[in-house]
C-alpha cells in the first residue's frame, strides 16, 4: 500500500528551456539504467525474495524510485513546455514530436524505447540483489555522466541529489546481500535458490541432510 503526497521529494525548479539538456535527462525517465526500469526491477523482485526484512528494502527502494521517476519528467517537462515549432525542428526534436508532441515518454537519450528487457527478476536471492546494487551503480554513473554535460544549477541540483540516492540505495541493497549470506550456508552462496530449493521434498537421506545444512 502507497500513500502519495502531492509533492515532490526533491524540488525542482527550471526556468529555462534547454532542449539539449532534456535529451540528456530523458535517459533516467526510459534508458536502461533509469528509474522506471528501476522501479520495476525492485517492485517485482520482492514476490520471490525469502526474507522479510530484505522485501522491506526493495519496497522501500522500489517504491523512491517511483519518485525519482516523478522528478525527472517534471526537470524534462520544465524544460520542453511551450517550445515552438521552430525550436522543436531547430533541436532535432522533430521525430519525437510528430509521435507525442510534448508529453512524456520513456526513451533512452538515444532515442531506443524503454523496453522490459533492461531489467531482470530471477527469484534468487543473491542473483538478484548482486543484479540491483549493479544497477545502482550504472545509475550512479549515468548521472556523473549527466552532470560532466548539463551546466545549468537549476538543473544540476535536483540531479545531484538523485544521484546521491543511488549511493544510500547501493549501501541498502549491500546490507541486504549481507542479511542474506547470513541466512545461507556459506559453501552455498552461488549454489542453490533457497526460494525454490528448500521447499522440494523428498525422503532420500542425501537430500535431508542437504537440506538441514542449509536452513
Amino acid at each position: 500500500m502507497w500513500n502519495y503526497e502531492k509533492r515532490l521529494q526533491y524540488p525542482v525548479k527550471s526556468h529555462r528551456q534547454i532542449q539539449r539538456s532534456r535529451r540528456i535527462i530523458i535517459t533516467q525517465f526510459g534508458g536502461p539504467d533509469g528509474e522506471l526500469a528501476a522501479s520495476m526491477r525492485y517492485l517485482a523482485q520482492r514476490y520471490t525474495m525469502p526474507y522479510n526484512e530484505v522485501t522491506g528494502t526493495l519496497t522501500d527502494i522500489g517504491t523512491e524510485e517511483l519518485a525519482h521517476l516523478e522528478m525527472i519528467c517534471a526537470i524534462v517537462h520544465q524544460l520542453t513546455r511551450n517550445l515552438t515549432p521552430e525550436e522543436i525542428e531547430k533541436y532535432g526534436f522533430d521525430k519525437y514530436y510528430v509521435d507525442h508532441t510534448l508529453a512524456l515518454w520513456p526513451q533512452a537519450a538515444s532515442g531506443a524505447p524503454w523496453t522490459a528487457t533492461y531489467f531482470q527478476s530471477k527469484g534468487d536471492p543473491i542473483t538478484d540483489l548482486h543484479e540491483d546494487m549493479a544497477a545502482e551503480q550504472k545509475a550512479r554513473t549515468t548521472y556523473d555522466n549527466i552532470l560532466r554535460l548539463v551546466k545549468d544549477p537549476e538543473i544540476c541540483d535536483p540531479i545531484r541529489f538523485l544521484r546521491k540516492r543511488e549511493i544510500v540505495h547501493y549501501q541498502r541493497f549491500g546490507e541486504s546481500l549481507r542479511i542474506v549470506q547470513e541466512h545461507l550456508d556459506s559453501k552455498n552462496f552461488y549454489a542453490i535458490n533457497p526460494e525454490f530449493d528448500i521447499r522440494q521434498t523428498c525422503d532420500c537421506p542425501q537430500h535431508n541432510s542437504k537440506k538441514s545444512d542449509r536452513i
